[in-house]
């Protein structure tokens, strides 16, 4: 795969994050009837998702699967795992109550699996980050 910036892990972790911030507040929201409650789940899972997202796509760094497509999708259901626990066990903790935590978890593993595909996808076509293809493109334009 080339070399891979750390800079670009970390502007998709901040993208990624912003995505699936929105989209925790919105199912929390309608979940729960309180919006308030949503940002509160929102806000936490901030913090403990950029952490476990950061450390995602770096432990993928060693993961020999050269096929993009492939590849996004093994990351997409490796990650929703991750996440979907990690927002359950928050919204029950925020909420007080475990059937919440999981309702929240289960809504959100279909919308951000979707999400979070398009979110692969959209980085895949992005250079940034990748000396590789900076290089690449850079020797097509000059030939």
């Amino acid at each position: 795969m080339g070399k891979v910036s750390y800079k670009r892990h970390l502007a998709k972790t901040i993208t990624w994050r912003l995505v699936g911030t929105l989209d925790t507040i919105i199912l929390s929201w309608l979940i729960t009837g309180n919006p308030f409650t949503g940002l509160k789940i929102g806000i936490a899972e901030m913090v403990t998702k950029m952490v476990l997202y950061y450390l995602h796509e770096r432990a993928w760094l060693s993961v020999d699967v050269t096929n993009s497509q492939k590849r996004h999708l093994i990351k997409t259901v490796t990650w929703r795992g991750i996440g979907t626990l990690d927002t359950i066990l928050l919204s029950w903790v925020i909420t007080g109550n475990p059937l919440t935590g999981l309702k929240i978890g289960f809504a959100e593993v279909i919308t951000k699996m979707i999400l979070y595909y398009l979110h692969e996808r959209a980085w895949y076509r992005i250079n940034y980050g990748l000396d590789i293809r900076k290089r690449a493109k850079k020797w097509k334009r000059t030939s």
